[in-house]
């Protein structure tokens, strides 16, 4: 499996109507979890956030904010914020435009946020331009780290390593609050909190102003 732990530049200005990173002259990082709400993983995730803390932003499918709804009123009781992950996680290369409009559509019947983050990362130029229409006015939010947590064969301490080697002022670092990523999660999240805070690192959630 193949994919950038650190984002390059040329991708950032490829997909420039993408927001990648936060540039920032302050020591601020943005932690970020897709796939939730989960029982188990979204409950550590924001039990461990607290500890810390910290703030976060949870990019929610949408058929899980139905199956969790006190999880996803407590991730925005506590203070983070949350984005569209579509209902259903659909790959945006893969589904019909119109199917995967509607898709996000439903999502953001449940999920009240002008966030948006594509499942895989994967979304096409015209699919972004219709994130911007009025009916949607989603701000597509990509990332600067992958954490990788969701590899199978990486171990949990590359992925560690991932995350404090490649982050930095202003990144947006992706973890996912899933079954799969669990393990590796409950053995990352602390020690990167712990690490980055010990830098004098702050944890915020992803805030966009909309222009009129």
């Amino acid at each position: 499996m193949f994919y950038f732990v650190k984002t390059p530049q040329w991708v950032m200005k490829w997909f420039s109507k993408c927001v990648w990173e936060i540039p920032s002259q302050e020591k601020v990082i943005y932690l970020t979890f897709d796939d939730g709400p989960h029982p188990e993983a979204t409950s550590f995730v924001l039990n461990t956030l607290k500890d810390y803390n910290a703030k976060a932003t949870f990019f929610c499918i949408g058929k899980n904010v139905l199956d969790q709804p006190d999880l996803y009123e407590r991730i925005i009781t506590e203070g983070h914020a949350v984005g569209n992950h579509t209902f259903n996680h659909l790959n945006g290369w893969k589904t019909a435009d119109s199917v995967y409009m509607e898709n996000i559509a439903k999502a953001k019947k449940y999920i009240d946020s002008s966030l948006f983050r594509p499942p895989y990362g994967k979304i096409t130029p015209f699919q972004l331009r219709l994130l911007a229409k009025e009916k949607f006015k989603l701000t597509p939010i990509m990332w600067t780290v992958l954490s990788g947590d969701f590899d199978a064969k990486l171990s949990k301490e590359s992925c560690l390593e991932n995350v404090l080697t490649a982050a930095n002022n202003g990144s947006i670092i992706v973890f996912h609050d899933s079954q799969k990523a669990l393990v590796n999660l409950q053995f990352v999240l602390p020690k990167v909190l712990n690490y980055f805070k010990q830098k004098g690192f702050r944890f915020e959630k992803i805030v966009i102003e909309k222009s009129d």
